[in-house]
């Protein structure tokens, strides 16, 4: 029995791919919407495939955001992955709803420039700006990941930055890092070798 990771399903999260890349690494993924059993994991993924309003509508409709905020106090490794990563932050300019401001700061949408796509999609080059973080461990810069947003998180406090990257002109936060709470706006799971050398590391914070 491998290491146990709760994948908290709130209707809105590409949970099969998720749990792909951890039962790779030789993990023990569920899916769950239970905080009992999101409580006895030793470490906590929250997906996210959608839309800012409706995700958290639907974390509190289930009764999630207590959870959420417990198990990340209770010290367990917790990674939010794309808009589970901005679902971490105060706001959203996609939206209205609060957000869960595990994170101080906000979520923007990138500017309209000339030659600028939106949504920023496809691979992209990591900058690691705490290539300490054991999250990065034997993470090679510039590492390649896949990345699919239309809208990035900007903290108030820059510390919190773990990874940039760079969007025509503009260079936002491409994950976050605090403690055991952790957030990356790109998909590792379908970041071929390097996303699941990612997850593999995040597997093994659940391990110390």
């Amino acid at each position: 029995m491998g290491i146990s990771i709760a994948v908290i399903d709130y209707g809105m999260g590409n949970l099969h791919s998720a749990c792909k890349g951890l039962e790779f690494n030789g993990a023990s993924p569920f899916v769950s919407d239970q905080a009992e059993e999101i409580y006895r994991a030793d470490a906590v993924v929250l997906p996210g495939v959608g839309a800012f309003d409706p995700s958290m509508r639907q974390l509190k409709s289930r009764g999630l955001v207590e959870p959420i905020e417990r198990v990340i106090s209770m010290g367990k490794p917790f990674l939010g992955i794309c808009v589970g990563l901005q679902l971490l932050f105060e706001s959203s300019e996609e939206g209205n709803e609060p957000g869960l401001g595990l994170f101080k700061g906000k979520v923007c949408r990138f500017q309209s420039q000339p030659g600028l796509t939106i949504p920023h999609m496809g691979w992209n080059s990591l900058e690691l700006t705490q290539s300490e973080h054991p999250l990065w461990y034997n993470i090679k810069a510039p590492a390649q990941v896949y990345f699919v947003h239309s809208y990035y998180v900007k903290p108030s406090d820059s510390n919190v930055t773990s990874a940039k990257v760079t969007h025509g002109t503009q260079q936002v936060t491409a994950a976050v890092a605090k403690d055991n709470l952790m957030g990356v706006q790109f998909h590792p799971e379908k970041s071929s070798t390097t996303g699941l050398k990612i997850l593999s590391n995040f597997i093994k914070l659940a391990q110390q």
